[in-house]
């Protein structure tokens, strides 16, 4: 069993009530009995509630009906399920400034999350160690009115019990102690259903050390293999890892302030710093930033996120830089930066390789036209879905040979190189497309020496053009499992007695099994 992984297990040991106190409290008299309730099997429960009304009798999971008995002016709201659970999201994510691995604890007793965890490895020392850390976390989380009790341990088990069932508020334990820790606590520190609990409550079997060395047959026979699977995940012989809810990237830095920054040249200047080490830790393995997230957190446990895109690998921090204040200056007026922002993360959340740019002999790199840097900024100020280039489809048909996506999709980039190796498969070998093509295929008049023979003059938009010469024909069959009704295409390359070029084709066959084709012109040389 290794000690160097270390998980935090935060208790929010109020939590419903804390979160309705904190978005509702205002004008709300606290020292009055209030408790939340919520429809159940018989009628309404009571699912969370204050000093003042547990001081009245009242307790959790009991009656309304019975709770208003014992004191008919208790002050009751509905209980929001849903809302908790976003608010233990937003409370997750703001742990994000201690480390990127933080998830909403979905073990809890009732069924709902009432807890935080966080694996920490590695990322004590940035706050003075494992007790300065959880000090700082008690002593925010009190100030955002929240009571909570936190455990440090090397698994997560041992931290969700501690955090739960053990003496102290905070706890941290050194790695090798958890059988020791856990042998006094109750069973339900296991993270154990209710209805094992009791079950081995009448065996007799109420402490952890009660389970400690016994034969382990008999209990899986009698309650499966929860009891058994618990006990070894608390104690570190089965591995039980942390699934966060932000995607783990490792090409991430950040940067904490003693004090909260307020003004908007302060966090800007911040970014530019931040973007400086990131692409010198992407320059290290030879990387380049596709997708970039700012977070920045505020003094009072919010979270704003910032994202921006990029259409080529790169790590450039000036260009890198100027997107994400753009995305920033954007909020404008509606940015909040509440009593200050106390952190500022910035990762990169997709990565491309990117080599290293050759050097002309002075030492400064060769400067290329800038055109992605262009694209970048032009999406990011429009939106990704606005700003669009061609990519190439396995299709003969022209106007289906290649359709727009965005700049910002991924995967999709696709060079002037391979370009031109589609066009040359799309060519075969037969006559080149038209540098211009038609948004849409338009109908023409066409003479033709005889039905089959390529045309000898056209009437496009009411002009005229007599055909000096012509090239073709290309046929390309229909695609048959798209459209029964498309026909088969003879196309042709002419140039009239003026220079001008142009790309027609004959819609159909002269075969007598289907209507007389009709001739289109779809696009024009030079």
């Amino acid at each position: 069993m290794s000690g160097q992984r270390r998980i935090v297990s935060i208790f929010l040991s109020h939590w419903p009530i804390d979160r309705f106190l904190r978005a509702h409290g205002a004008g709300l008299d606290i020292q009055k009995p209030l408790a939340l309730a919520h429809p159940d099997h018989g009628g309404m429960q009571i699912t969370a509630l204050t000093k003042a009304a547990h001081a009245e009798g009242i307790t959790r999971h009991q009656r309304l009906a019975d709770a208003l008995a014992l004191h008919p002016a208790l002050d009751v709201r509905d209980a929001d399920f849903s809302a908790d659970r976003a608010a233990l999201k937003n409370l997750s994510d703001w742990c994000g400034r201690y480390t990127p691995w933080t998830a909403p604890d979905a073990h809890g007793l009732a069924n709902e999350p009432d807890g935080i965890l966080m694996d920490i490895t590695g990322c004590a020392h940035l706050f003075g160690g494992e007790k300065a850390l959880i000090k700082d976390m008690a002593a925010r989380f009190s100030g955002f009115h929240i009571h909570t009790r936190i455990a440090v341990a090397s698994t997560v088990g041992t931290a969700w019990a501690l955090a739960r069932f053990g003496a102290n508020r905070l706890t941290v334990l050194k790695a090798g102690a958890e059988s020791a820790a856990l042998s006094p606590l109750p069973v339900a520190a296991l993270r154990l259903p209710g209805d094992i609990v009791d079950g081995l409550a009448r065996l007799g079997l109420k402490r952890v050390d009660d389970l400690l060395g016994r034969a382990r047959a008999p209990l899986t026979a009698r309650f499966g293999r929860a009891v058994t699977l618990r006990l070894d995940e608390a104690l570190g012989y089965v591995a039980e890892p942390i699934s966060p809810q932000a995607p783990l990237v490792p090409y991430r830095v950040r940067v904490l302030f003693a004090e909260g920054l307020t003004r908007l040249e302060d966090i800007e200047q911040v970014i530019d710093q931040l973007t400086d080490e990131l692409c010198d830790l992407l320059e290290r393995y030879h990387k380049g930033a596709r997708q970039l997230e700012v977070r920045l957190f505020r003094v009072d446990g919010v979270v704003t996120t910032l994202q921006a895109g990029t259409s080529a690998p790169s790590r450039a921090p000036a260009h890198l830089a100027k997107l994400l204040r753009e995305k920033l200056n954007h909020i404008g007026d509606a940015f909040d930066a509440g009593f200050g922002i106390e952190a500022v993360s910035l990762a990169a959340l997709t990565v491309d390789p990117l080599a290293q740019t050759q050097c002309i002999m002075t030492g400064s790199t060769k400067p290329a036209p800038d055109i992605n840097g262009l694209m970048d900024r032009m999406s990011n100020r429009l939106g990704p879905a606005r700003v669009t280039r061609l990519t190439s489809r396995a299709s003969h048909i022209p106007e289906r040979a290649s359709y727009p996506v965005p700049v910002m999709r991924h995967g999709e980039l696709i060079s002037v190189q391979d370009w031109r190796v589609a066009a040359l498969e799309r060519q075969g070998g037969a006559m080149a497309r038209p540098l211009r093509m038609l948004g849409a295929p338009e109908p023409i008049d066409v003479t033709a020496e005889i039905p089959e023979g390529p045309p000898r003059r056209f009437r496009w938009r009411r002009v005229l053009y007599q055909i000096a010469r012509a090239e073709g024909p290309e046929r390309i069959a229909p695609e048959w499992w798209r459209n029964a009704r498309d026909r088969t295409r003879d196309y042709y390359r002419v140039e009239d007695t003026g220079g001008r070029r142009f790309w027609l084709y004959r819609d159909g066959l002269y075969t007598g099994n289907e209507d007389m084709p009709r001739w289109y012109i779809q696009g024009v040389f030079g």
